[in-house]
């Protein structure tokens, strides 16, 4: 059995939140309107999160576990 987490580390976690915080902005500008530039506000907070996540390298969280038989 594998010892190893999927938790992940916070810094990542900060840039998932990011990024659903994004989705959900763009989200509601679609239900709401739709308001084109709260949409677009919610891609660039979308975007923002990639770089964060590019930035603190989140897919070095990523663990192989050994195949289960």
């Amino acid at each position: 059995m594998s010892s190893g987490s999927h938790a992940g580390r916070p810094k990542s976690w900060v840039a998932v939140v990011i990024i659903a915080i994004g989705f959900v902005v763009g989200g509601i500008a679609l239900c709401v309107g739709p308001n084109w530039p709260m949409f677009w506000g919610g891609a660039g907070i979308i975007v923002l999160g990639g770089i964060v996540a590019f930035a603190v390298d989140i897919m070095s969280d990523v663990i192989v576990d050994d195949p289960r038989h």
